[in-house]
């Protein structure tokens, strides 16, 4: 379900949050903090994995093993990001966009379309580094991670630069908030949250995280405090060779 679009375009200015890495942060009325986070969380891990997968020894079965599960939780929160945009996002904007603007949401759709077997390839090869010790498999993987990166990096680029330019001209507050409900938090199931909340906030600025807390409240909190120390440690193993 999508809200029905506003008509015109909207005015006025909100601060909006520009990480390490951002592309852009296109001014307007809406706050759209949470799609900067996630894509900080994104480049973090295209970064990782890539440079993991390159120097990571093909018989180290544990470390290979702590990267496929951080590829785990990557890729599912990734699929699900993309989903709501697909679902909600993306027609709330072709619907209120002129014909020139269209062509960025279909170029959005059609990027995510060619990611989708990217990740698919990416994931057998993770499937395939872990039972195996054949310096092939990996070096395999990390072209297929290599590639993978490239074409979600250009992706959020182009996102944050053109498509985020129109979430400000046409979508209001209440706009985005509605969308974001409906098509990305009511559908996060309670084992992804908990995976999810310590993965978000690994690296994320100090003040980004202490912002996104307050606004969650208690519950957010304490997952957070709770998963955090668990996914250090899981980051420690899987990053051992590069760090």
């Amino acid at each position: 379900m999508t809200a029905t679009p506003t008509t015109g375009p909207t005015t006025g200015t909100t601060p909006q949050l520009f990480l390490p890495r951002q592309a852009a942060a296109p001014e307007g009325p809406v706050d759209v903090k949470m799609m900067y986070v996630m894509h900080h969380a994104f480049r973090r891990d295209l970064e990782l994995f890539a440079e993991a997968a390159a120097v990571t020894p093909a018989e180290d079965r544990a470390t290979w093993r702590a990267l496929a599960r951080r590829w785990a939780v990557f890729s599912e929160v990734l699929h699900h990001h993309h989903g709501g945009e697909d679902a909600g996002l993306w027609p709330w904007l072709t619907a209120a966009a002129d014909d020139s603007e269209r062509a960025t949401l279909e170029a959005m759709e059609a990027e995510h379309a060619v990611i989708d077997p990217l990740l698919t390839a990416c994931a057998a090869g993770f499937a395939r580094v872990t039972t195996a010790t054949d310096p092939d498999v990996a070096a395999e993987l990390a072209e297929r991670l290599a590639s993978g990166r490239e074409a979600l990096l250009a992706h959020m680029a182009h996102e944050e630069t053109e498509a985020m330019a129109l979430v400000q001209k046409y979508m209001t507050q209440q706009d985005w908030d509605h969308v974001v409900e409906n098509n990305f938090d009511k559908k996060v199931e309670p084992r992804l949250m908990l995976a999810a909340v310590p993965w978000i906030g690994h690296e994320l600025p100090r003040s980004a995280v202490d912002e996104l807390l307050a606004e969650a409240g208690l519950p957010m909190k304490v997952i957070w405090l709770a998963t955090r120390r668990r996914f250090e440690r899981l980051d420690a193993v899987a990053t051992r060779h590069v760090r």
